[in-house]
């Protein structure tokens, strides 16, 4: 027997939709926006993190704007967040790529492939949005879980040979080089934990869509209340951990200290240098791009 969500429950899982991207927006247009407002942050490393927010700020626009109950506007919604969405993960491995490709093979030319990063995302998102109506989970899901497992894989080869690196300086007593590895490990470690954020925010969609094929017309709420937020939070998440890191806070911290009252200033008189090697810690891992 067919089993089909209540109007009520559809109102609420609009609801959860509507919030959870709207945390995404507002999450991500802070990252696109200091981006915008800010000179020194604008290095090939956080470029890339900029694409990644632009991408899941206009993927949450238009899952919150588009209205389901209109045959045109329900194809234009699905279709373009379809397409945003797409180039939100995708940009997460050129990230990965890029981590990968500094920091193992030793390679300073990553910059120099931008323009072929651009054609990659922005291609593929548009190849599988137009073919998505005929085969929706092949053209979705396919390629998410191949960028969760081509960034966990990527980012274990970029934390194990840092880890590598810091047990060789132990064993040839290279203090100083020994730091810089510790430094460098502590950020990517951090960084390890980013392909879980793609696992959490679409594993309940992915379990969802299996169930549909499996038993269609059979439809769960709380599986699709799971799916429909933890999907909608993933701009948010992607902001949070890829966008707010040290040279951000840092950008935030040195305008906020112009306007601060001088009796302020002096309860935190350390702050700006803490905050300076915290964030060449951070992204100790990109330095040689973000040098040239």
């Amino acid at each position: 027997m067919a089993t089909v969500l209540s109007i009520p429950d559809r109102r609420i899982l609009t609801a959860v939709n509507s919030g959870a991207s709207s945390l995404s927006f507002v999450g991500s247009g802070f990252i696109v926006l200091c981006y915008s407002l800010f000179k020194e942050l604008r290095k090939f490393s956080f470029k890339l993190v900029f694409y990644l927010s632009l991408s899941d700020l206009l993927c949450s626009f238009f899952n919150m704007v588009g209205d389901r109950s209109k045959g045109f506007f329900c194809y234009a919604q699905g279709y373009t967040t379809h397409f945003f969405c797409v180039a939100s993960f995708l940009w997460k491995t050129t990230i990965a790529f890029t981590l990968h490709r500094t920091v193992v093979r030793h390679k300073t030319d990553v910059e120099d492939l931008e323009a072929i990063f651009h054609l990659y995302v922005w291609g593929t998102s548009l190849v599988v949005t137009v073919i998505r109506s005929i085969v929706h989970f092949m053209t979705f899901y396919v390629p998410l879980w191949g960028a969760i497992l081509y960034n966990g894989f990527t980012y274990f080869q970029v934390i194990r040979m840092l880890n590598n690196a810091t047990r060789m300086a132990v064993v040839m007593s290279d203090q100083a080089y020994q730091f810089d590895s510790r430094t460098d490990t502590k950020a990517l470690n951090r960084w390890g934990y980013y392909p879980l954020i793609l696992i959490g925010s679409w594993a309940f969609g992915t379990i969802n869509r299996i169930h549909d094929f499996i038993e269609p017309g059979h439809e769960i709420f709380w599986l699709s209340f799971l799916d429909v937020g933890t999907a909608g939070l993933m701009g948010l998440f992607n902001s949070i951990a890829y966008g707010l890191n040290a040279s951000v806070r840092q950008a935030i911290y040195e305008r906020l200290e112009l306007f601060w009252p001088e009796r302020l200033q002096r309860w935190f008189p350390n702050s700006s240098r803490h905050r300076s090697q915290t964030q060449q810690s951070e992204l100790a891992a990109l330095k040689i791009q973000d040098q040239q």
